[in-house]
């Protein structure tokens, strides 16, 4: 299961990478826009497996139910 500092971690990485990413924007930065779009990238992944993790840890609780009546 996912820690909510993990969420919490991955969340921040998405927003410091947009933050990079408008940055980059503005100035002209290219390779700094580019860096925030994978930031943002990675974080969507992370976010991504944070959600699967959380639907097979409650799958697994479920069937433990089952086995406990």
């Amino acid at each position: 299961m996912s820690t909510p500092s993990d969420k919490m971690k991955h969340k921040g990485q998405e927003f410091v990478g947009k933050a990079k990413e408008t940055t980059g924007d503005m100035t002209g930065d290219d390779r700094l826009k580019g860096e925030g779009q994978g930031d943002q990238a990675e974080s969507k992944v992370k976010q991504a497996g944070d959600k699967a993790k959380d639907k097979v840890q409650e799958g697994i609780d479920k069937a433990k139910g089952l086995f406990d009546r």
